[in-house]
């Protein structure tokens, strides 16, 4: 008997679960320059307006906090009407954030770009990380890696040819070229994202305990496990968006921003590889330590990547002033957050169920944006004390105390709500 005969929707490409996980990533490649690739041009806007660092650093938090902010409700579409019309609004808000960009003469509108571009990049961020939870019951960790690892790892691709068109053609063509073709393939690939059925995911075969029933987002508002989670979120993001926004001005301070580091048969200036090479770390580390929380758990695995994170924070400050550590070190600090991305939604899926899942870790997401807040307030304290050791110490205290509440506190609270509930025993 058919499959059509037989009542059931026949299988197709779109439904292997593979192609939606290329599908999303794709789109996340596509997106990741929106805030990776962000300190090449707060210095020639400075340049060219004289608006001041401070002032349009503004735009990079506005860009954060409407990229995080909006993602629950833009998850509770996903979860309702599916995937593809979400990221398909995102692809076009992409290309019309970064085109406005490029003709941007005042900081209002400066900052409207950056608040299309934050809510598209939410768009897609959301929808994709909601997409791999619910097709890889079984990997959430490896699957959600993979995702955000396009997220990392996507404007390593991009980062060296927008340094070169800024320079030759100017910030506003990048702006403008970059943004159209981003747009346009988000765009194209959102149209394979599809929402799975029943009959199109495996057995769930995950080895680590985790809820069997699908909590709301009301639930999860109510419970003290988010709230652990959405702290330890915040501080260790908070110090990783700092060095994502700072990076330029940090080697600028250190004077290695152009001096030539040779490493891996490359020659290149130490910024220009630190932000190529960052890009790669960070990336890898997110499907690296998803695939390691599925096999070791997602909590002992925070605690290792936060303590490794605080480590090369302080060694950075130490020894960044060499252009050759200064890029090692660099990446290492990338290295070290990278997972925040994928583990966190992992986690807050195996605690709540993946009915809601993209709504869920978008409100774990959020954290982001209040953690955003936090980056314009380097500047202040960098004028105040001279150099940037002040910012360093507390982004190593940040991180000392995410891995403290991830062993002391929420390794525990997850023990005791499985056992406390009967229909979260592990399945």
């Amino acid at each position: 008997m058919s499959p059509r005969a037989s009542g059931r929707t026949p299988h197709s490409l779109l439904t292997n679960r593979w192609v939606q996980l290329l599908a999303g990533i794709v789109c996340m490649v596509m997106i990741s320059s929106l805030q990776h690739g962000w300190t090449l041009f707060v210095h020639p806007i400075n340049q060219k307006y004289e608006w001041g660092r401070a002032a349009i650093q503004v735009a990079f938090t506005i860009f954060i906090l409407t990229e995080t902010w909006l993602v629950p409700f833009e998850g509770w579409v996903v979860d309702r009407l599916g995937p593809k019309p979400v990221a398909l609004v995102g692809g076009l808000l992409v290309g019309i954030a970064w085109s406005l960009n490029s003709v941007a003469d005042s900081l209002p509108l400066l900052y409207l770009g950056a608040a299309l571009g934050g809510i598209g990049a939410g768009c897609v961020y959301g929808t994709c990380i909601g997409n791999a939870l619910k097709w890889f019951p079984d990997r959430r960790g490896l699957a959600t890696g993979l995702t955000v690892a396009g997220y990392g790892v996507g404007s390593a691709f991009t980062v060296i040819p927008m340094h070169h068109v800024i320079d030759h053609n100017g910030y506003e063509a990048a702006f403008l070229w970059f943004g159209l073709g981003q747009g346009v393939i988000v765009y194209v690939a959102a149209l394979a994202l599809a929402k799975p059925r029943a009959s199109d995911l495996p057995p769930d075969t995950g080895r680590l305990p985790h809820t069997r029933r699908n909590h709301t987002p009301r639930e999860v508002l109510r419970s003290p496990l988010f709230w652990v989670l959405f702290v330890m979120s915040l501080l260790v993001t908070g110090a990783g968006l700092t060095f994502t926004a700072h990076l330029a001005a940090i080697a600028r301070n250190f004077q290695v921003a152009d001096v030539p580091v040779s490493l891996l048969g490359f020659t290149l200036p130490a910024l220009t590889f630190a932000l190529a090479l960052d890009r790669v770390t960070n990336g890898v580390a997110r499907p690296l330590c998803g695939w390691l929380s599925d096999h070791i758990g997602r909590e002992n695995t925070m605690v290792m990547a936060f303590t490794l994170g605080a480590a090369s924070i302080f060694a950075f400050g130490r020894w960044g002033h060499d252009p050759v550590m200064f890029v090692l070190l660099a990446s290492a600090v990338f290295f070290a957050w990278g997972e925040v991305a994928s583990l966190f939604p992992a986690t807050c899926t195996d605690y709540f169920g993946s009915g809601f899942a993209t709504t869920n870790a978008g409100m774990l997401h959020t954290a982001k944006g209040f953690a955003a807040i936090l980056v314009p307030l380097s500047d202040p304290l960098v004028k105040a004390t001279g150099n940037w050791q002040t910012v360093f110490a507390i982004a190593v205290g940040m991180n000392v105390m995410a891995a403290v509440l991830g062993i002391a506190v929420l390794r525990p609270m997850r023990a005791a709500w499985l056992r406390a509930r009967p229909e979260n025993q592990p399945a």
